[in-house]
């Protein structure tokens, strides 16, 4: 699909005022089970996502040993009738990035969570980000369509 002009528009803006969303990785230590976890999140000028991690949570540990992941964002608003609001499904792989690229990412982050710089100069904290490959984008009853990367 490539998305009309508008879509694409109402993705950005949904993913620009959603804070969070639900980050599904494979359990590492159980079988590849589906494993969701709430999860902050920035994006990168590229509308990747950037997030700030421990070492000990669940979803690192899965990311380490398998780094392909989705995000679902949902818009807030349609909280009540969730299945008529906007949403998408970031898909990708996830990684930290080393030297500039990871004090740009954490910048990003601490931008947008400034509450978060505390955490950020942790031992065990670390910026990942979900390089996005495509996006299930779904703007409401009979909307919906998927972008690949080449039109993110």
């Amino acid at each position: 699909m490539n998305p009309a002009p508008d879509d694409r528009t109402a993705l950005h803006a949904l993913l620009a005022a959603e804070p969070h969303g639900v980050l599904c990785t494979a359990h590492a230590r159980h079988d590849g089970w589906p494993f969701g976890s709430l999860a902050p999140f920035a994006l990168t000028a590229q509308r990747d996502p950037v997030f700030l991690f421990s070492s000990i949570a669940e979803h690192t540990h899965n990311l380490r040993a398998d780094p392909r992941a989705s995000l679902l964002v949902q818009d807030r608003v349609a909280l009540a009738q969730p299945l008529a609001g906007a949403r998408a499904t970031l898909m990708g792989t996830a990684e930290v990035p080393a030297g500039e690229a990871r004090r740009a990412a954490l910048a990003i982050y601490l931008a947008r969570f400034p509450d978060a710089a505390e955490w950020a100069t942790a031992h065990d904290f670390a910026p990942y980000v979900l390089r996005v490959e495509r996006v299930r984008w779904i703007r409401g009853f009979g909307s919906m369509g998927w972008i690949e990367r080449a039109d993110w």
